[in-house]
């Protein structure tokens, strides 16, 4: 199935319905605007689950300025254009075969110009075993938890960011930051550098705090834990919405 010129809504919902199907699914070719995919997939969550279908080989992603004004899902089979009116949206179909052949002959050949999209964030289900072995079972829980309780995770009032999510989780379990920021690091999530960058904004703000830990040789390292009394109190699914609060005080 190609898709074409796919709207932010199209492309979520597209991932969505793709990640809760269990059974076999079409292999999906993806063309859209690199505007407009990149500021879908800056939620980890719609990132992260697509990440999933690419590895899966269900889903590929390129980029390029559609000239067609509707989105369009053309199969060997049949071209659906979504059309919107108002707050409502319909599929119009055709499946004339002389139409659905030279449609579906020109998108394959826009999808062999336009070049690829690099998707950088690792796939949850990658993220989530690591977590599970590198940092334990009862911190994936809890991110597992806090994900499950947002609807977005951009980091820009809209939804917690994924470093963010990571490190709250991680000292809900005391959890060194040295061992949190290397998980991090080596799942793809994002640098020990901005894992420490964020731990100072957050330790600032009072919603995290650390303590030394002694090690045999070098510098002390950091166990990350709680600051905030609200989130010490806050279970798992209550976390995100409670340093949210606290983010925007």
């Amino acid at each position: 199935m190609l898709v074409a010129n796919p709207t932010a809504e199209v492309i979520e919902g597209l991932v969505a319905v793709a990640t809760d199907i269990d059974g076999d699914l079409p292999k999906i070719r993806l063309v859209a605007d690199e505007g407009v995919l990149k500021d879908v997939l800056d939620d980890f969550i719609v990132a992260s689950n697509a990440a999933n279908l690419v590895a899966d080989g269900t889903l590929s992603m390129r980029t390029a300025d559609d000239e067609v004004e509707n989105t369009l899902f053309v199969t060997p089979n049949s071209v659906v254009a979504l059309v919107a009116a108002g707050d409502k949206v319909a599929g119009l179909v055709t499946d004339d075969e002389a139409f659905v052949e030279t449609a579906f002959e020109a998108h394959q050949a826009h999808w062999a110009d336009a070049p690829e999209f690099k998707l950088r964030t690792p796939p949850l289900s990658r993220v989530r075993e690591t977590l599970g072995e590198d940092i334990g079972e009862e911190t994936l829980a809890d991110f597992d938890a806090v994900l499950a309780s947002l609807s977005s995770a951009r980091g820009d009032g809209d939804g917690l960011d994924e470093v963010t999510i990571s490190l709250l989780v991680a000292a809900r379990n005391e959890v060194l930051l040295y061992d949190i920021s290397k998980w991090g690091e080596d799942v793809g999530i994002a640098s020990k550098a901005t894992f420490s960058r964020t731990k100072t904004k957050l330790e600032e703000l009072g919603l995290i705090d650390t303590e030394k830990v002694p090690i045999d040789v070098g510098r002390p390292r950091l166990r990350l834990k709680l600051g905030a009394d609200a989130l010490v109190a806050a279970a798992a699914d209550e976390l995100a919405d409670e340093a949210q609060k606290l983010l925007d005080a």
